[in-house]
Parts: C-alpha cells; structure tokens; sequence
C-alpha cells in the first residue's frame, strides 16, 4: 500500500496568480518526481489505454484540438501537445472551465520530474470558504494513482482499489495531510493564516465526510 507521509513529502504544492483576459486567475501547481523516463511518464498521461490504470477512463479524441472527456469527472479540448514535454487543455466541469496544463523533464538518469498546473478563476467567497484544496486534494490522489503506477515494486493504490482505500484509516489521513499541506501553500502565498486553516479545515471535512468543529 501507499507509503502516505512518504508520498505528501514527495509532492510539492504551490498557489500562485496570473491575469488573464478574462480577468484574474488563481494557479495551482502540483509535482512529484517518478522513477521513469519522459517518454513512459508522457505516454502514461495520454495514451487512452494506460490512463485508466491510474487515472479514470477516458473516452474521445486525445490528439491536437480533440476533445476528451473523464468518465464521472471533467472534459475538454487539446489545446496544446508537446511530445513528451507535455500538453495542455482545457478543464470543463459543472459548467466551468478552467486549464491544466502538463510539463515533463528529466530529473537524471531515468527519472522524470512530473508538474501540473492548473489555473480557475475562483470568486474571493468560493476561495475563502474552500482554498486551495478543493482542488488540490484531487489533484494530490490522481498523483497517488500515478505514483502507484510507476511502483517498481507493485505497492500502491490502483483505481480498482481508490474508493476501499479512500475510506480506510492510511486514505483518511492521506486527505487529512493533503489538505494541511495546501492551507501551508495558500498561508505562503498570501491568504490569512486563519482563513486559510478555516477553508483547510472544511475541505478535508468535504472529502472525509466529518463534521466541522
């Protein structure tokens, strides 16, 4: 199984801002360094069948301006693929849409450092009540998957197994730490430390179905 304080220090967590035309935007950005080269790490990330066996299956068109969609979870278009840096696309959910954007380089012999960006426009009342992890947290499973995935020795969580995991002891606190770890990146980038541990606070509740105190 997952090596959970091993896998939260593994990550790095950053919040950051950028203007776009639309007007604000906050960037989230998530990295982990795995024990494969870029060209494993990128097919791994787009090739429809390797996907799921990490991820979550994926249906449509993964080529340059195809659109794809997540079963159960976002959708979107190729807007950019950069074979095996990287690509980016959009991320449409719940009538909204935001961008991912993927940068793969080697981190030595190989090795791959992984780095996801994702940038929302997100409203100061929707921030102030969830921060950063709401979408963090996600993002900081899907790695799990992917660090599974890479395993050299077949310890980790597959998708079969996520939701069984989700619910045991090590998942719970894996979220709980997820979470503490974004409200320190959201302390770091600006928000105030009560805020920020307020919003933590009520987005591990989210996930792991406690109440608040």
């Amino acid at each position: 199984m997952i090596d959970v304080t091993g896998q939260i220090s593994a990550v790095e967590r950053r919040i950051g801002d950028r203007t776009l035309p639309a007007g604000q935007a906050r960037v989230l950005t998530i990295a982990q360094t795995y024990d494969a080269p870029v060209a494993d790490v990128f097919d791994a990330c787009t090739n429809p069948d390797r996907i799921p066996r990490w991820f979550l299956p994926v249906s449509g068109d993964l080529s340059l301006g195809g659109r794809y969609q997540l079963e159960g979870n976002a959708g979107g278009t190729v807007e950019r693929c950069d074979p095996p840096h990287g690509f980016a696309a959009t991320w449409e959910f719940g009538g909204e849409v935001s961008w991912i954007e993927v940068r793969l380089r080697e981190a030595g012999p190989g090795r791959t450092r992984f780095e996801l960006e994702h940038v929302a426009h997100v409203d100061d009342q929707r921030w102030a009540e969830y921060g950063p992890g709401a979408v963090g947290i996600g993002w900081d499973l899907a790695l799990v998957g992917l660090a599974s995935h890479f395993a050299a020795d077949g310890a980790g969580v597959g998708p079969d197994a996520a939701a069984e995991w989700m619910a045991s002891p090590d998942g719970l606190r894996f979220v709980t730490e997820s979470g503490e770890r974004w409200t320190e990146a959201s302390v770091d980038a600006g928000t105030p430390a009560d805020q920020a541990h307020a919003a933590g606070e009520r987005v591990t509740a989210f996930y792991t179905g406690t109440p608040t105190s």
